[in-house]
């Protein structure tokens, strides 16, 4: 079994024909799969991945104080996570506000505190904007075709962008191990990219019953995720999928995620019109 491929590649005006047949794609993946892998051929260009994975390698050879200076004390997900947090071999940092240039800047300085890492910084920034381009197409898509056009705009004021950096220590057995424990993400969207070629990120279906391998067809290849922040504002319409990290042999795996979040204050609340007998509210 693959995850649906989705070709979101130059996909042109919200009322041209490709358009509407992606629509439909988008939306029965996302019920039935919970997922899938987008194509956003040549989003992010050659030159700025290596520039970010280069710049990543840095950020996590730097040293451990240093790193657990990223810390926000009111939402522990969005701080750094160390190898002794987890049940894997994932170390990861966060970035809350991704999208701002004063958020990414203070980020540099707090790790790299003598004179900033200002190339890290534009590339970081860069790159969260290019997938958060991607983002917006599916979240446009998906209330489009729940005929809830009236609230796109509310629904993307109402929301923000963390960026989360994992590295996946290689397990240098020859058995695979736990990169990251199963679980269902809480936020709205996840768009992950695999950051070099170690695959390991596996889709539950539906049923519980089948571990799907996502590994990207190209370095172009996005997974987008629902988490269950959207499918509860949807009423279950779609499918938040349980989802895990194996990995294997001798090399380090790096990942960047971008994961639309409710702005603080703001209610997660059902639209009636998803509502109804057939539909109760969940």
């Amino acid at each position: 079994m693959k995850l649906p491929l989705i070709d979101l590649s130059n996909l042109g005006e919200n009322d041209s024909p490709r358009w509407e047949s992606t629509k439909i794609q988008i939306r029965e993946a996302l019920q039935e799969y919970g997922c899938f892998e987008a194509n956003f051929n040549n989003n992010i260009p050659l030159e700025l991945r290596k520039s970010v994975g280069e710049g990543i390698r840095q950020l996590f050879d730097l040293p451990l104080a240093i790193k657990l200076l990223n810390k926000n004390p009111h939402k522990p997900l969005h701080s750094y996570v160390g190898r002794n947090d987890t049940d894997g071999l994932v170390e990861s940092v966060a970035i809350d506000g991704a999208l701002s240039s004063h958020v990414v800047d203070t980020f540099a300085n707090l790790m790299w505190p003598n004179q900033g890492n200002p190339t890290f910084s534009k590339d970081i920034l860069l790159y969260c904007e290019k997938m958060s381009e991607l983002d917006k197409i599916v979240r446009r898509i998906v209330l489009e075709s729940f005929g809830l056009e009236k609230y796109i705009d509310e629904h993307f004021n109402s929301t923000d962008y963390v960026c989360r950096i994992n590295k996946y220590e290689a397990p240098r057995t020859p058995h695979s191990m736990l990169g990251l424990f199963s679980h269902t993400d809480k936020n709205i969207i996840s768009t992950l990219h695999q950051l070099n070629h170690v695959n390991g990120l596996l889709i539950l279906t539906k049923d519980g019953k089948t571990w799907i391998p996502a590994n990207p067809t190209s370095p172009d290849s996005f997974v987008v995720l629902v988490g269950t922040t959207f499918r509860a504002w949807t009423n279950g319409r779609l499918h938040d999928p349980t989802h895990k990290v194996v990995v294997s042999g001798d090399e380090t795996r790096y990942m960047i995620g971008l994961f639309t979040v409710a702005k603080e204050g703001c209610v997660i609340k059902t639209p009636e019109e998803l509502v109804d007998e057939d539909h109760p509210l969940l």
